[in-house]
C-alpha cells in the first residue's frame, strides 16, 4: 500500500542539499525530512570509527521522525558506513552504489575516474564496486579537499581563475588517464560541474550521485509500492547540529532556494536511542 510517511536525507553538512534537490525533482509529491550535522562538518577526515558512530546517530534522529526511508547523501558515509543499512528498520539508500552502476554503464573506453573526499578515496568503496561489476575497468582516483571549501564560500564560477586552477591541478590524473566517465563523489561537486567540464571536456560524462540517486530511490519505492499517495507537492523539514552563521549563504547555493525555518538538533542524544533489527 502507499505510504505518505517522510524521506529522511541526511549528510555530514549541507552538501547533501543537493542530493534532496535531486530527489525533489524525481519524487515531486514526497515530502522530506533532511538533517545536516553542521556541528561536526567534515566527516571526510574522521576516522571509519567516528563516521560510523555519527551515521548512526544521524539514522536515529531520522528514526524519531518517522520517515519510511533514509538516503545518506554523504558520499563519506556511503563509502565507509553503508553497512549500518543492515540495522535499520526501515530500507536505506547510499550514493556510492547507484552512481557506480551508471558511470560503468556510460563508460565506452573502460577508463573511470572518481573525486571525493580524502576517507571517500582512501575508502576505496567506488574503485572496489567498479571493478566488481567491471573487472577490466581502469580506474584512476583522486582526493580534492579544496573543492568544498571553494563551494562553501561561493567559488564555483568556471570562468574564475581560482576555480580553475584548483580544478586543473586535481583533475590532471583524470586527464592524464583518459578517463572518459567521472564521478563526482562529493555532495558538494555538482556546483563545480561547469568548471570540471571545462577542464574535462565534452567528450567526458560527468556523473552526479544526487541524480542517479534519485532515480533509484524512486524505483525502489515504486517496486515496494511506497510512493506518496497524495496529489499535492510535498513538505521539507530541516535539521542542523549547529546553526552557522553562513547557514543561508551556502544552503542557497547547494539547494536553488532560501531556507526559511530551520531546526537545530542535539545528536548527541541519538546514541542508541532505537532498538535496531
Amino acid at each position: 500500500m502507499a505510504d505518505n510517511r517522510p524521506i529522511g536525507v541526511f549528510d555530514s553538512g549541507l552538501g547533501g542539499l543537493t542530493v534532496l534537490k535531486e530527489l525533489e525533482k524525481v519524487l515531486p509529491n514526497e515530502s522530506f525530512v533532511y538533517f545536516g550535522d553542521t556541528g561536526r562538518v567534515p566527516y571526510g577526515s574522521r576516522s571509519n570509527d567516528t563516521i560510523i558512530s555519527y551515521a548512526r546517530q544521524d539514522e536515529n534522529f531520522l528514526l524519531s521522525k518517522d520517515v519510511k526511508y533514509i538516503v545518506a547523501a554523504c558520499g563519506t558515509v556511503s563509502a565507509v558506513a553503508a553497512h549500518t543499512a543492515n540495522e535499520l528498520p526501515v530500507n536505506f539508500m547510499g550514493v556510492v552504489e547507484n552512481s557506480v552502476k551508471a558511470a560503468v554503464a556510460a563508460t565506452k573506453n573502460k577508463k573511470i575516474g572518481v573525486i571525493g573526499t580524502s576517507a571517500t578515496i582512501n575508502n576505496g568503496a567506488h574503485k572496489t564496486k567498479i571493478l566488481e561489476i567491471m573487472p577490466e575497468a581502469q580506474v584512476t582516483t583522486a582526493d580534492c579537499p579544496l573543492f568544498v571549501p571553494l563551494v562553501e564560500e561561493g567559488f564555483s564560477d568556471k570562468d574564475d581563475i581560482v576555480v580553475l586552477e584548483v580544478a586543473k591541478r586535481y583533475l590532471a590524473p583524470m586527464v592524464e588517464a583518459g578517463v572518459d566517465t567521472l564521478i563526482l563523489g562529493c555532495t558538494h561537486y555538482p556546483i563545480l560541474l561547469d568548471a570540471i567540464k571545462k577542464v574535462m571536456g565534452n567528450g567526458v560524462t560527468l556523473i552526479n550521485m544526487g541524480n542517479s540517486t534519485a532515480l533509484a530511490v524512486k524505483e525502489e519505492l515504486t517496486r515496494l509500492n511506497m510512493l506518496n499517495s497524495s496529489n499535492r507537492w510535498g513538505n521539507k523539514e530541516f535539521y542542523v547540529s549547529d546553526l552557522t552563521s553562513s547557514f543561508a549563504k551556502i544552503s542557497k547555493i547547494l539547494l536553488g532556494e532560501n531556507i526559511e525555518n530551520v531546526n537545530l538538533v542535539d545528536i548527541s542524544k541519538y546514541e542508541g536511542s532505537f532498538n535496531r533489527n
